[in-house]
């Protein structure tokens, strides 16, 4: 029924240890990302070698997503993703002993890989655990949002008065935390009903038919809609850390005002999460989702036309925030439940590939636009075409919609 509060999954009758996970997962990922321009720069690198640091953390999950979602799947998602936490550890200390750019880089692109897949298999752990409901997707989505903002202050502190051995050294720590809180949350039960089959050493390579059966998930309405607005949301934050920042510093805000901003969506965004599983109850969730996205790149798209205006500015990113923070839950269980519990990790992982595709392709896209018409005019340009793209979009779900609500006639 509508409105019903669910009962509590039989994963989280001890949910602290999860909540932990999503606490010190994200903020695992967002300890790195901040340290590595930190100790380029401290190296000398230019401004060029830095950019290639920061962006090669994403190389291993544009390609290797879908694969290391399917493992989840196969042989249990909690050892997997240890196994990534652990990587992360024993790499942390390398970083200090490496000052020469290419093998930098190539350490980067495996750490990075091995953060973003352990992050990975939290969202897929809580997505099973949670049997896709909102109301928990969202508490857990709000302990990460706390990770992300602690994160880099603590890195910031370490490398101020340490510099790189104590800050990475402070990273492996980070990781042990948690260690410990992946051991005490509970495993969700794999695909291949236990005992579940042996690791063999060719499990370690792709498989085409891994890829295609789990870009077949796109056949799956609720699927299709929720990646495609994703694709949209990964517009907005591109807009956010390009765009609206040149726009921001041309009207004369300097740092900590524009940073405050930012902090801004951050804190709603984490007070949004908990909000999600009252949404997921109350209308359509398809709807939710779309009308969220749609006001989001209203709000983002409008910022020239604010004047200008401090408290306006402000204003804007808190509605950003909190539509961003209800929605992404709602995202998160619909894809949930349109996969079944045996699909989790192939799932988030199609998920994450289409993430860091768009997050590779769209900031390009946008520097090309601003170069050519001026950050004003980018953002009309940009806000005219991302709503015609949400014109196909109104249209699956406009269906999807009619479709549920003939089955529940029947």
């Amino acid at each position: 029924m509508r409105g019903e509060i669910p009962a509590r999954p039989a994963g989280l009758s001890q949910p602290t240890p999860i909540y932990l996970v999503g606490l010190f997962g994200m903020g695992y990922t967002d300890f790195y990302i901040f340290l590595i321009p930190l100790y380029g720069l401290s190296l000398g690198m230019s401004a060029g070698e830095v950019g290639m640091l920061v962006g090669g953390r994403s190389l291993l999950a544009v390609f290797l997503s879908i694969h290391i979602g399917v493992l989840m799947d196969r042989f249990g998602t909690r050892r997997v993703t240890l196994f990534f936490v652990w990587l992360a550890i024993a790499l942390a200390p390398v970083f200090p002993l490496l000052p020469w750019f290419w093998p930098l880089l190539i350490l980067q692109i495996v750490n990075g890989g091995a953060l973003s897949f352990a992050w990975s298999g939290a969202q897929t752990l809580i997505a099973q655990l949670a049997e896709g409901e909102a109301e928990y997707i969202g508490r857990f989505s709000f302990y990460a949002r706390i990770g992300t903002t602690a994160a880099p202050i603590i890195a910031g502190l370490a490398w101020d008065f340490g510099g790189a051995w104590p800050s990475y050294g402070l990273g492996a720590l980070w990781g042990a935390v948690l260690t410990i809180a992946l051991l005490r949350a509970p495993e969700a039960k794999a695909r291949s009903t236990p005992p579940t089959r042996m690791f063999r050493l060719r499990d370690l390579l792709p498989s085409l038919s891994d890829y295609a059966s789990c870009f077949a998930l796109m056949a799956i309405p609720a699927v299709a809609t929720s990646m495609a607005i994703i694709f949209l949301r990964t517009a907005t934050q591109g807009v956010q850390s390009s765009l609206y920042v040149v726009y921001l510093h041309g009207i004369g805000l300097v740092g900590t005002e524009i940073g405050l901003l930012f902090a801004t969506v951050e804190i709603f965004s984490g007070l949004g999460h908990l909000f999600a599983g009252k949404a997921m109850r109350f209308g359509d969730p398809q709807k939710t989702m779309l009308s969220g996205t749609v006001i989001s790149i209203l709000v983002i798209c409008a910022t020239p036309f604010l004047g200008g205006l401090y408290v306006l500015l402000l204003g804007a990113q808190v509605v950003r925030g909190w539509l961003s923070g209800v929605v992404q839950p709602m995202m998160f269980s619909v894809q949930a439940k349109a996969v079944g519990p045996y699909r989790q990790g192939a799932v988030v992982g199609l998920r994450q590939t289409m993430n860091r595709m768009a997050a590779i392709v769209i900031p390009p896209v946008m520097g090309v636009i601003a170069d050519a018409w001026g950050a004003t005019a980018s953002f009309v340009i940009l806000g005219g075409v991302l709503m015609l793209l949400c014109l196909p979009i109104t249209r699956l779900t406009q269906r999807e919609v009619a479709v549920a609500a003939e089955h529940a006639s029947d």
